[in-house]
């Protein structure tokens, strides 16, 4: 039993470190807050968009459909729910309502207030959507289900309400710092809705190969020393398995290559060191595991598009 618990608390750790390393590198280009207030009978559609789109039920309940879901998902109060960029979905009191568009539907905003449907029962919903450099984005959203839903108890509720309500108050009367103030909000939002689904067990990629316990001291080596010059070899040691094997089981495990994966993060670590240090190019190179200054310019622009005196010089504006 102590084990276990040693292995649970090792294993938060290294998820809040990881993901420490994408929110270092992720830039928030925009947040946007409503709070919905629907009378049944209602209904919603959101098109395909660029921005993923968060929600919790405040009160009432509703049905979320599309987004790739097999059966239309019930949420109730304290319900979380969090739809990746790129997909379409339908919220509604029942099956078979009419879905107007929501640009149709926050026409009617009235200070940040969306009133819409009949005059029945009344589902209250505090939503936003945010939007983000989709190169530093891409590691975090790989991970997240089409629908990512969580229920929260009533104090991570009212925790997480808040943040929200803070961003609608620095939307709708911008001040000096607002932008920051609402990047950070969104950080606390996702790393909290990311830290719930990881712990329970459901992570997709890397973050469900944390809870196996061969690779999971691979993957928390990695990250605690990715100027060490890794080998496939090095990195089968660790797990105590051969190389062969080991290749087979990370790749079924993490969906990649070990060395692929290494590589992703080093690029990751090097885009958080661009935009928050002044550490020359070459540091930043030593820093991540490349010797050649050269070589780690064509890696960091193969995987950024950009190179990474372009990419520091974007961060930092």
């Amino acid at each position: 039993m102590i084990g276990r618990i040693r292995f649970f608390t090792i294993r938060a750790g290294l998820i809040m470190d990881l993901l420490e390393d994408i929110f270092a590198s992720m830039r928030v280009e925009s947040a946007l807050y409503a709070r919905l207030q629907a009378r049944v009978p209602w209904g919603i559609a959101f098109d395909h968009q660029v921005s993923a789109r968060f929600g919790i039920v405040a009160h009432g309940g509703c049905l979320l459909d599309g987004a790739g879901l097999a059966a239309p998902l019930a949420l109730a109060a304290g319900d979380l729910f969090i739809v990746s960029g790129g997909q379409q979905f339908r919220l509604m009191d029942q099956p078979g309502r009419e879905t107007p568009p929501c640009g149709t539907v926050f026409d009617g905003r009235v200070d940040g207030v969306i009133r819409f449907g009949g005059a029945g029962a009344e589902t209250g919903i505090v939503s936003g959507r945010f939007l983000f450099d989709a190169a530093a984005g891409a590691p975090l959203m790989a991970l997240l289900p089409p629908v990512l839903h969580l229920r929260l108890d009533a104090e991570r509720a009212r925790l997480l309400q808040a943040a929200l309500e803070m961003i609608a108050r620095e939307n709708a009367a911008p001040a000096l710092g607002s932008r920051l103030v609402v990047q950070k909000l969104v950080d606390v939002l996702l790393i909290e809705a990311l830290r719930i689904h990881c712990l329970s067990g459901q992570g997709q990629g890397w973050l469900g190969a944390l809870a196996d316990r061969r690779l999971s001291p691979v993957l928390r080596a990695l990250h605690e020393d990715l100027s060490a010059p890794w080998t496939l070899d090095a990195m089968a040691a660790r797990a105590g398995m051969s190389r062969s094997a080991f290749a087979r089981y990370f790749r079924a495990r993490v969906g990649d290559t070990p060395l692929n994966h290494l590589t992703g993060w080093r690029m990751q670590r090097a885009r958080a060191l661009l935009g928050g240090s002044r550490l020359s190019l070459a540091e930043v190179a030593a820093r991540v595991g490349y010797d050649s200054d050269a070589a780690f310019q064509r890696a960091f622009k193969r995987l950024a598009g950009v190179p990474p005196g372009e990419y520091r010089r974007a961060a930092q504006a």
